[in-house]
């Protein structure tokens, strides 16, 4: 039994290639979606295609650099050419750099920023215009339980996930006349590249956009 019906839909998923991104594809699929992964990573992008063609589910992968915002709109165009509309956004594309605070480089700290939070502002942004003028869309952004509470060994990761609610916040409220929802979710700890100590995983850049 399907607990909710999105045939005829089409779903874009930042990051969608693995993990949490992976995962929300395959259940929106399953719901009669048509699901868009965007990554940066190729090898990962067709291998996430495979999976998602193995249970028939309609789909299609894009190359995006979710911190370049001209990527980023040219994303969002192929969509439309290819699909001739949007539906849902989920801005699931994160990393994160495990360090005491007074360990980073500003550019490691940057770059966190830019991939967790930057990048949810464009990738609305360049689907809001498109939602606008077909009255209307639904965006979810993926935070964490870090948007409520520091981590000691990710302050950049924290930082840029307690901007996930507020922009959500300023979004949703901004966007409601146009009949655009905006809503966050925030997992606890899921057992994914960014979090598997298994693969080494304990200090070094994840990037779950790859």
């Amino acid at each position: 039994m399907k607990l909710f019906d999105l045939t005829g839909k089409v779903a874009l998923v930042t990051g969608g290639n693995g993990g949490i991104g992976l995962a929300m594809s395959k259940a929106m699929g399953e719901a009669g979606a048509t699901i868009i992964i965007a990554g940066r990573n190729e090898e990962k992008n067709t291998q996430s295609i495979k999976i998602l063609n193995s249970q028939n589910i309609e789909c299609k992968s894009f190359h995006v650099d979710v911190v370049d915002e001209n990527s980023c709109n040219k994303l969002i165009e192929n969509v439309i050419s290819n699909f001739g509309k949007l539906n849902i956004l989920v801005n699931n594309a994160g990393t994160n750099i495990r360090k005491r605070p007074e360990e980073y480089e500003l550019d490691e700290w940057k770059g966190i920023i830019d991939t967790n939070l930057i990048s949810m502002f464009t990738c609305s942004k360049a689907s809001f215009k498109h939602f606008k003028d077909v009255n209307g869309g639904k965006i979810i952004n993926i935070g964490s339980m870090h948007s409520l509470f520091g981590a000691p060994l990710g302050s950049a990761y924290s930082a840029s996930k307690g901007g996930v609610v507020q922009l959500t916040k300023s979004l949703a409220n901004a966007w409601a006349k146009d009949n655009v929802q905006v809503n966050a979710v925030l997992p606890g700890y899921i057992d994914t590249s960014l979090n598997n100590s298994k693969n080494g995983n304990t200090s070094k850049n994840i990037d779950c956009i790859m």
